[in-house]
Parts: C-alpha cells; structure tokens; sequence
C-alpha cells in the first residue's frame, strides 16, 4: 500500500512538474515575442538567470491562480455572468503583474495590456497541458474525478453511501439538443456529421432513436413546460395575449416562466421531473430542481433563494476556461459575420437579416451558454446527482438565421457532438454510473417568411381585413429566440419591454402575434373569446381575407352555432367536433393534427383567432410570421417531429407510457393508428419519469424542518396537492412552493471547474 502511495504521489509531483515547465517555456517564448514584457534586468542576464526568473514568474502566476483565483470568482458572482467573463482577462492580467512583482530584484515587468495577453496564453497552456496529462493516465484521472467527488461529499456533511457508487443505482443526464428533428439527427449521423451519436446508434447494446410528436405548439415553452413539470396546459403558443389581464405572456420571459411553472405545479400537483436531487441548466423551467444555472424562470427571483448563477462558478473558477470562451466567442462572432456576408454575396434564398446583435446573440448560444451547461452537467455527475436536465440551444439558434438543413446549422451539430462525447467520455470516470438520454424539444421546418414571400406580414394581412390603415413600410416582425432573452439576464437587462406588435397602442386594434408558423388574433375590446359572428359583425371582410390567402392554411375560431369552427381555403368550414385528419384544410398536416387543435381550443387562453401558415408536403415547407427561415410553433413538417434518443437497457417509451395509462385507455394513436413514439410533452414527462424510477425506485422526497413534502412553505398551496409522490393535507393556511427543491443533503452548489471542459 506504501508503495502504492509512493506511486501516486510521485506521479502527482511528475505531473506538477511538467506543467511548471511547460509555463516557464511559454512564459520564455512570450517574453521574446511580445516587446513591452520583460524578464531581464536592462543591462541584460545570462539564459540560465532568465530561465530562473521565468521559472520563478510561472510559479507564482500558477500559485495565485489555484489559491486566489477561486475566492476572486465567487466574490464577484453577484456580477452579470458576461461582465464576469470579460472581468477575467482584467482579473487574470492582474494576478500575473502581482506574480511578477514577487520575482527577486525586480526582473519582471509588464505593462497591464501585455499582461493580460500573457495570463491568458499562460492559463490556457497551463490548462492543456495538465488536461492532456491527466487525461492520459486513465488511473489520475479516475483519482482526480474521485477527489472532487469525496471534497464536495465533505463540504455538504454527507458521507458517501454505497448506493451512490459505481454498483449502486445509476443517475441519469437528459440532454436537449433545441430544434434538432428527428429526421436532421438521423441524416447528421449518417452522413458523419454526428460520429459520437452514430456510434450510439451502431452500438447494437448501445441507443434507440424513436420520434415523439409535440402538440400544436411545437416550441420550446411549451415542450419543455411539458417534459419536465408534466403540464402544457393553457399554453397555446410561445407569446399570447390573456384579456383579464391585458398583458402578453412571452415563454422565454422570466416572469411568466415562473408563472407558467407555477401553474403547472399548482394543476398537476407535482413538483416536477427533478425534485429528488436534480439540477437544471440552461433550461426555461427549474423542474423543481435546487440546482440550477441559466434557468430563465428563476431569474425572476430575487433574493437568498435565487442559486441561478451558482454554475457559473463551476465554470469560472478556471481562468483557462473562461478564456477560451471569450476567445471562441469572438472567432464566433466573426465566423457569423463571415457567413452572412457570403450567403448575401451568393444571393442565397430564403435570406433573413443576421446583422445588430444577432452576432452575438448567436456567439452567446453557441459557445457562452454550451460551456458553461456543458461543464454544468459534468459537475453534477461528479457530484452524483440523480438526474439532470441539460438544454443546449445553439442549433436552435442558427437554424433560425440560417435555415435548418444549411451547412451553418450543420457545423452546429458537429460541435454539440463534440460536447456529447465529452459527457460520455467523463461518464466512464464518475463516481455513480450515468444513462444517458439524449432528446429535443421540437424539431425545425424550413420555407420563406410570409412577409418575405407575400410582401406584408400577418399583422398587416389582418390590419387590411379590418378595414383599418395598413403602413406602407411592412415592419419586421419580432422573432422569438430564447437566446435573446438569456443574453440579457446574463447582462442583467430587463427582459420585460412589450414591443408595440404585441401590445396595442389602442384597445379597438387587434393583437396580433407570431410563434413561428402560428399567428395569435385577439380583441381586447371584446369580452370573453370572440366569436366568429361577432367577427364578422365587427370586421366582416376578415376572416375570410384570412382563410383565402395563400399563404394561410386554416384558422380555428369559436362559433355561437357550431361550436369551434376550422376555416380553409375555398369556403372550407368545418365544426371542431367533426374534424378528421387527412380531410379538409387538415388534409396535408398529418396523423394527430386534429386531436392537438382540438386540445388547444380548450384552453382558457386560446386566442380569439388562431391562423396556422400553409404547409407543403413535398418540400416540407411553411411560411414563419416572424423573421426566421427555419421556424417552429405551429403544425407542418419537421417541427412537429422531435426524437429520444435512449438506452435500450430502459423501457421502450410505447411501453413506459402503456404501463402509465388509466385501466382501459387505448395505446393506439390518433384515430386508433399505432403510435412511433410519445405523442404530446406531456407523454413525454411521462416517459422519462418512468425511466426515473427504474433507475432509482420512487421518487420520495425526504422530510425536512420548514419543509412539507418537497416544498418550500412559503405562498398558499391548493387543497390536497401531492407533491413527487408524497401527499400533503393542506387548507386555506397551508403554504405552496415559491420553489420546489429538493430534499437530499447531499446536493451541494457546484464546485470545481474541470479543466477542458468544453463541448
């Protein structure tokens, strides 16, 4: 056993050693390079003096960088996550000028500009190199991944419990790749685009993939709403218009995602998929997880119980990460830049604007958001967590500009791969075995904008069927992207502005609003949902302006005579209660079409008119009432068609949903056809909640002070609600969670960063 220990630390000190080195030569060779940093006095030294001084130099920037920079980053978590990223080279420049100042007889000098070139070549090398050599020795790595695990044990009071080995129970990592369809990951793994994911699928012991089909609402809110509180209900699309209130609920808003969580809670009487030990990271909803980073509902809270920013230490607390973020962010940005400049220069169509912000809206999604989740991830699963839900948005993102078949989006792919097989790799070395399931919330069909192929947009289509003044410039039509909205809650800016789109200026103009393909009409002047004979008492030219125009393929609309009523081209009209797939304006949008408009007339804040754009079957594409060339929200093509990619050590989905279902329910599908996969979200929360507890048996909160069930006590909870499997007898006075957590000791805030940890 001594010699054993003898080994280790002898391989420690080895590895010590070699990162030393490999600073005190870059340090040498920048010294060189760069004319204002200096190493030797002015009367010049012999090579041995310098290289002693270098020696002496990347000490010291190594000592201050392992036992200072971790206290700097935690202090300054209060900063906006970005300030904080850009904070690093200052911060960073700083610890070497003082690492310098400790070098004898004041040999080392730098200007501030040069120094903080030379801390973050030194980090990032200094990183690499200590990566690459742990990495490479399979047996320092397992020891180091171990250390980590027994240091965060130690800091939450918890001593580690056989369960939670590598024989115990594994965890499970849901990761959600935004946007990707069921059909783009198959083709990105046959063509080799995707070689991790191909893997999985070859595996014959490895991966299933299966498509699900979402509901009307085929975007993020509702779908990830869905999947992880096991409600959508009364969301009809990604912004709508509620009258009582007179505001516009926007899903990648932090207030109304925390309003829309809490009525999932309130109406399914579960804290969500992730109450029982989980972490939630880049996602809209918490899932009643206690860890959570860039979790947009939650950046609505203020206050001592708002961790969403916590990861972000896991992640900064390794200056070499965070500089090679900042350095991708900029060759992103210009990669962006580049791009759309040759998609103008090839007068490429369908062509979107990609300038202002987008740039960086899109170098925010696709590098700031996927390292920081992605290390994230691999935090919790050295920590051993029980599940965890990961959603990377980038594809999403750039698919939208780019369109999703584009070679933009396609490089995407290629790098969320990249994180994927980091994830997988790590798994293989953490303290709990991991399953890993990879998903997506709703998948992206391609086309033209309506405006773009039509010459105005909906709001003017419907300004101009009211009889009132349609503006001769069409305006742009604001475009829904979570990205947007995170970029400014990590800047800390309000994301609560209503452009004049989505709020009239006067109460007799029409609301109108846009989720990808599906547009939202509402009346705020008329009580109640409007109907279709006061609509046309009202505007009489409008909804049938609206159902002939080519681009529009149907609109439901309440009746007073029929009930709901779908309105197509040609006269089409047809009472909800009579509607069938494959007949009608229904003909081309496939098998369920029918049964998600009908569950959304339902809801009590359905718009007064719906309009969902044409669909083309051959060529898969529909019209986006928003500026984006690959579109979701509405029915029609790929959008509608996400994936599971899954263990098949787990239950088939078709089955872990059967097992689920009331005594007597049907397994089969739409008008009795057997299903592929999960239709709904919700069947989806269904699925992966079953695959929960296989993993790890009942989800069963434990009991703490202050504490019912798995809730905070702190707001009024409704009567008899049951929270993760465990009933709560409540009344009047019984308070409901502002925050659902969980109740294991043994969750601690993420800790630290592991070096190259990036997708």
């Amino acid at each position: 056993m001594n010699d054993g220990r003898w080994r280790k630390a002898g391989g420690t000190l080895i590895r010590v050693i070699s990162v030393w080195a490999v600073s005190t030569l870059t340090m040498l060779a920048l010294a060189g390079i760069l004319p204002d940093f200096q190493l030797q006095a002015d009367d010049g030294d012999t090579v041995t003096r310098t290289a002693f001084t270098a020696a002496w130099g990347a000490g010291a920037f190594g000592l201050l960088s392992a036992l200072v920079w971790p206290v700097l980053v935690r202090a300054l978590l209060i900063v906006p996550a970005l300030v904080l990223g850009a904070l690093v080279f200052f911060l960073n420049g700083s610890l070497l000028l003082i690492a310098l100042r400790l070098i004898p007889d004041g040999r080392g000098d730098a200007n501030p500009e040069t120094a903080v070139v030379v801390a973050a070549v030194m980090s990032a090398v200094a990183s690499a190199t200590s990566t690459a050599l742990a990495v490479r020795d399979d047996d320092a790595y397992r020891r180091r991944l171990s250390r980590l695990a027994d240091r965060r044990r130690r800091r939450s009071g918890t001593p580690q419990t056989a369960d939670r080995g590598r024989n115990g129970p594994p965890g499970i990592v849901f990761l959600q790749l935004d946007g990707v369809g069921h059909d783009v990951l198959a083709q990105a793994a046959a063509d080799g685009l995707m070689p991790t994911v191909a893997g999985l699928l070859a595996d014959e012991a490895g991966h299933r993939l299966t498509p699900w089909t979402t509901d009307w609402s085929s975007q993020t809110g509702a779908s990830q709403l869905g999947i992880l509180h096991g409600s959508n209900h009364d969301v009809p699309a990604f912004r709508w218009f509620e009258k009582e209130t007179g505001t516009v609920m926007v899903s990648s808003r932090p207030a109304s995602a925390l309003e829309l969580q809490r009525r999932a809670i309130a109406r399914t009487h579960d804290g969500g998929l992730l109450t029982v030990d989980g972490a939630s990271r880049g996602n809209l909803f918490s899932g009643g997880a206690d860890q959570l980073a860039l979790v947009l509902s939650m950046a609505a809270r203020r206050g001592k119980g708002r961790r969403s920013r916590a990861g972000y230490f896991a992640y900064f607390s390794d200056p070499a990460n965070a500089v090679r973020t900042a350095l991708s962010f900029v060759a992103e940005v210009g990669r962006e830049m580049g791009q759309s400049v040759r998609a103008r220069v090839r007068k490429e169509s369908p062509r979107v604007k990609r300038g202002g912000l987008y740039p960086f809206i899109r170098a925010f999604a696709t590098v700031v958001e996927r390292d920081v989740v992605v290390s994230a991830v691999i935090g919790d699963m050295f920590a051993g967590r029980t599940a965890v839900y990961a959603d990377l948005v980038a594809y999403d993102e750039v698919a939208h500009h780019s369109g999703p078949h584009s070679r933009d989006a396609e490089k995407v792919l290629t790098r969320l791969d990249r994180s994927l097989g980091l994830i997988l790799k790590v798994a293989d070395h953490t303290p709990r075995a991991y399953r890993i399931v990879l998903l997506s919330d709703h998948g992206q069909s391609p086309g033209e904008t309506f405006a773009g192929r039509y010459g105005l947009t909906l709001k003017d289509l419907v300004r101009a069927g009211c009889g009132l003044p349609v503006p001769r410039r069409a305006q742009r039509t604001r475009s829904a992207s979570e990205a947007r909205d995170a970029v400014r809650i990590a800047l800390h800016r309000p994301v609560g502005g209503v452009s004049e789109a989505e709020h009239p200026a006067k109460p007799s103009d029409p609301v109108v609003l846009a989720s990808g393909n599906l547009g939202l009409l509402s009346f705020p002047d008329i009580e109640g949902r409007a109907t279709r004979e006061q609509l046309d008492r009202r505007y009489p030219a409008l909804l049938g302006t609206l159902a002939a125009h080519p681009g529009i393929g149907f609109l439901l609309v309440k009746s007073q005579k029929h009930g709901s009523v779908v309105l197509g081209p040609g006269g089409a009209e047809i009472p909800l209660a009579e509607l069938r797939d494959g007949e009608g304006p229904m003909a081309v949008f496939g098998p369920g079409a029918a049964d998600a408009v009908r569950r959304t007339d339902g809801f009590p804040h359905v718009a007064d008119v719906m309009v969902n754009s044409m669909y083309d079957p051959e060529t898969g594409r529909v019209h986006a009432f928003e500026e984006q060339i690959g579109s979701h929200g509405g029915l029609g093509g790929e959008q509608s068609r996400p994936f599971l990619l899954w263990p098949r050590t787990l239950t088939d989905p078709l089955d872990a949903m059967a097992a689920d279902l009331p005594p007597g329910t049907s397994e089969a599908g739409p008008a009795g056809i057997p299903q592929a996969g999960p239709v709904g979200a919700e069947a989806v929360h269904r699925v992966l909640a079953r695959w929960l507890r296989e993993l790890s048996g009942p989800q069963v909160p434990l009991q703490q002070e202050g504490f019912t069930g798995a809730v905070r006590v702190d707001e009024p909870f409704p009567e008899g609600v049951a929270v993760a499997g465990t009933s709560v007898s409540a009344s009047a006075d019984v308070p409901v969670p502002a925050e659902v957590v969980p109740l294991r000791a043994d969750a601690p805030d993420p800790g630290d960063a592991v070096p190259g940890a990036r997708g």
